[in-house]
Order: structure tokens, then C-alpha cells, then sequence
């Protein structure tokens, strides 16, 4: 069975390191969709410190991810990648679900 998100290495040390530096024990993140931003959605990307109901979880190399059952729809296939480049730095979301983004790049659109 396919996972419904994948991680590259980079996102996965990524939040390694954020969960090491929260300074308390979560059980991983959570990735949800708000509605909000130019686009209409935006990704919303939180510690996870309960398990919701119906939740949906990846876990890959030790770092879970739990999937909010109301965004799963508008998620299903994307990569989550960690940036850090010189003038960037941060998590993007490969979505093949998306028909467009915002000029900032803070919402789209499916």
C-alpha cells in the first residue's frame, strides 16, 4: 500500500532536529490545511502531542506524521521537502494536486 505522503531525507533530519529542540516529547507532526491566503488553502504544519481521531499516519525513519482527515483529500501524493538555501529556508510541499499557487507562495488552489 502506497503511502498517501512522502518525506525526502532533508524534511525527515529537518524535524528531527525540531522535535529535539521543542524541549518536550511529542509523537511527531501534524499537517492539516487551513482556509486562508490569496489561493484559498494554505498548509498548516504543527508538533503532535495526541492522537486525533481518525488521523492518518506516515511514519518514516522514526518521524511520524499524522495527516488531519480533513486535509487528506488535498494531500494525497505530495512530497515534503526541507529547503535551506541563502535567501530560503523551510518546508515546500510537492503537490500533484495543486492547479495553482499565490504569487508569495503561502496558498493555492486544487
Amino acid at each position: 500500500m502506497r503511502a498517501p505522503i512522502t518525506l525526502t531525507d532533508q524534511a525527515i533530519n529537518r524535524v528531527r532536529v525540531l522535535m529535539q529542540e521543542r524541549g518536550k516529547p511529542s509523537l511527531g507532526i501534524r499537517i492539516g490545511i487551513n482556509t486562508k491566503g490569496c489561493s484559498g488553502l494554505s498548509y498548516t504544519f504543527e508538533f503532535a502531542d495526541t492522537l486525533n481521531a481518525f488521523d492518518e499516519s506516515v511514519t518514516v525513519d522514526g518521524v511520524t506524521v499524522f495527516i488531519d482527515p480533513k486535509a487528506i483529500m488535498y494531500i494525497l501524493g505530495t512530497e515534503i521537502d526541507y529547503v535551506d538555501e541563502k535567501m530560503h529556508s523551510g518546508f515546500t510541499f510537492n503537490n500533484p494536486n495543486e492547479k495553482g499557487k499565490c504569487g508569495c507562495g503561502k496558498s493555492f488552489n486544487v
